[in-house]
Order: structure tokens, then sequence, then C-alpha cells
């Protein structure tokens, strides 16, 4: 599993905060994180990566209204990548250097609404440039190849079944992400839904109570009768 470690720096200016996360993720072929924006606020994450490697970041707001968010992506350098202005979702793919790369999630816009958000990062081109092997179990293996299969071979099968099963993961973890949205959603219409339909009859009731009493009131003879 993908260690993530955080640590957190709060800066404060005239009335919009803004929080800034580092995150250092493993080298491992994936890693995701969900966390809570609050409103008014901005977080940032940092990602070191090695020259000519692949940085890919896809996120999603899961829940908070509007469904939307500001995102941008800068380099080292301090130049920007990648742009969002109040989107839902997004997906940006870079070639990168060595340095560490910034992606802050911008919620300045909101005042009042807070955002649950989810993104994962995949890492691809991150072994070391030598090629060496970090397991070194390759040092182990002596002899002719058994059953006229080569060493290489069984690297690319196992290679292929890795990232097979890396694609696999991933999209799962996406397709929750959509689930988790669209429950989300669901079930702030329904309770928009019943709150409605509760005013409609609490209005239809008070109207028919109307109705009633002023049809009553038409034939009510208020004329005393004389004896």
């Amino acid at each position: 599993m993908a260690v993530l470690t955080v640590f957190c720096l709060l800066v404060i200016s005239g009335c919009v905060s803004e929080r800034v996360l580092v995150a250092a993720f493993s080298q491992s072929l994936d890693s995701d994180f969900t966390f809570t924006l609050p409103a008014g606020r901005k977080e940032c994450f940092f990602q070191t990566m090695k020259k000519d490697a692949s940085l890919e970041i896809e996120y999603q707001v899961l829940d908070g209204a509007g469904l939307d968010v500001d995102f941008y992506l800068s380099s080292p350098s301090g130049s920007i990548l990648a742009r969002d202005s109040r989107k839902s979702d997004g997906v940006h793919t870079v070639e990168t250097e060595d340095g560490d790369y910034m992606f802050c999630f911008d919620n300045t816009f909101s005042a009042v609404s807070e955002k649950i958000i989810f993104f994962e990062l995949i890492l691809d081109n991150m072994e070391d440039p030598d090629g060496s092997d970090p397991e070194g179990w390759k040092d182990y293996v002596h002899g002719t190849d058994m059953l006229d299969m080569k060493l290489e071979d069984i690297m690319d099968t196992i290679n292929s079944v890795k990232a097979r099963l890396g694609k696999s993961l991933q999209i799962q973890t996406v397709l929750r992400a959509f689930e988790a949205r669209d429950r989300n959603l669901q079930e702030s219409n329904y309770e928009r839904v019943n709150l409605w339909s509760c005013t409609n009859l609490l209005v239809m009731l008070v109207v028919s109570a109307l109705q009633v009493y002023l049809l009553r009131s038409l034939f009510d003879d208020k004329r005393k009768s004389r004896t």
C-alpha cells in the first residue's frame, strides 16, 4: 500500500486562509487520496518526480454545493502546466523533469460550502535510470533456463500482468469515486423532493380548510328569526 506523508502549513491572509499540504507519495504505480476542502480554503500537494517520467492526475468532486473546484498544476520552475476553473472532474498528464510538482485545489470562491475531493496519481517510468533491479532476485538465478523459457520472457509476462492489474485497480477506484458522487447527488435530490412535497401538502391542506370555511360561511343564515 502506498505510504502518504502529509505536512500541513496554515497561512492566514485577510479574510481568506490558505492551507498547503505537502505530500510525498511512494513510487508505486498509483496513489489515491480523498480529503475535505473547507469553504474559502486552498490545499496544495507536492509530488517529487524524475526526468523523462510521466505524471497523470485525475480528480473528482464527490460532494459539496455545485460539485466544482478550481485546480492548477505547476512545474518545479513555477510555470503553470494545467488549469481548470469551477470543474467537477479533470484528468491531466505531463512529462516530467527532476523536481517537485505542485497541484492545488482552490475553494476560495465558495464562502459557505465545503467540498469532498478525490484524486489519483499515476506515476510511470519511475524506475532507476541505470536499470538496476531493486529486488536483486536476478543474482540468484543460475544455470540454463528451465522448460526453454527465458528469464526475460518471465519478466515480460509478470510486468504485463502487473500493468493490467494496476489498470484494473485504477478503473475500479475511479468507478467508486463516480458512484460516491452520484450517491451524494441522489441523496441531496431526495431531501429536496421530500421538502417540497411536504410544503405542497401543507399548502393544499391550508387551501382546502380555507375553501371549506368560505363555503360554510356562504350558507350560514346570520339573520335573527322573529317570534
